[in-house]
């Protein structure tokens, strides 16, 4: 189940976009893919819920994926690196992602239990990159996000979304912010759920994690050729999520006008 905030009523698409639309969210075009990919700490998932929160649109964290798998690679102690073990552990793997209506966050799931606090431990955070570098976990959890995005409209965010898991999204926003910037996000936040970590410690695993994501053979971390820059280091959740949301309106304005050609 993907996490979504998604109601067909009669919220009219004026108030979010489209304003000489007189269109309500319910008719926004069918199967919209969109895609946001960059580095960890750029501000990614706050995005990706602004947007999913705002259109109706499922949201989906390919982060939390990985992060899922690599716990229960920690928690069952297996080798990434013997392929014989990847192999049977990703056969007795499911990830599902409930959402909390209360709290507006999705939650992840692995195996029937709840880890959604687990997989944000820093020692999940500092093994993710390497377990997410292994060949046969990248198509494993590729395969997986590609079904989740069946026959839906859809919202995200990764490293490789735009690239190879949708490289046909209708819309590609690549996330990048200075490397102070995102150190100091992370730790905030990490503090902020009760971690006991230092700054230095984050700086060093973002540093870790940005040379292993763009380096890994298979899927690296990078710019799709389509896709529009966004580097929020100097502007606020608000602003980004403005920019962004006018990205959206020309990019479904242009997807509606084609349907009601079509018709």
């Amino acid at each position: 189940m993907n996490c979504s905030a998604r109601r067909c009523n009669t919220l009219p698409f004026q108030s979010i976009l489209f304003s000489s639309h007189p269109h309500y969210i319910c008719n926004v075009p069918d199967h919209i893919i969109i895609a946001i990919d960059g580095y960890s700490s750029s501000g990614k998932s706050t995005l990706a819920k602004q947007l999913a929160k705002a259109l109706r649109f499922e949201y989906v964290d390919s982060g939390a994926y990985y992060r899922a798998v690599t716990y229960y690679f920690l928690k069952e102690e297996l080798d990434w690196s013997d392929l014989n073990q990847v192999s049977r552990a990703l056969q007795n793997i499911r990830v599902d992602f409930h959402f909390d209506a209360e709290s507006n966050e999705c939650q992840t799931w692995l195996n029937g239990t709840d880890v959604e606090k687990e997989i944000r431990l820093l020692e999940v955070s500092n093994t993710a990159s390497k377990v997410s570098a292994v060949p046969a976990v990248r198509e494993f959890v590729t395969e997986q996000l590609r079904n989740l995005a069946k026959e839906k409209n859809l919202i995200m965010d990764g490293r490789d979304i735009g690239t190879v898991v949708f490289p046909h999204a209708d819309l590609k926003i690549f996330m990048i912010a200075d490397p102070k910037v995102r150190s100091e996000r992370r730790y905030k936040e990490m503090k902020g759920k009760g971690s006991d970590v230092s700054e230095s410690q984050i700086e060093k695993n973002l540093s870790g994690r940005d040379e292993l994501d763009t380096t890994r053979p298979t899927a690296p971390l990078k710019q799709a050729d389509d896709a529009v820059v966004l580097d929020n280091s100097t502007m606020t959740r608000a602003e980004q999520f403005n920019f962004a949301l006018q990205l959206v309106n020309e990019r479904l304005r242009h997807s509606l006008d084609k349907q009601h050609v079509r018709k």
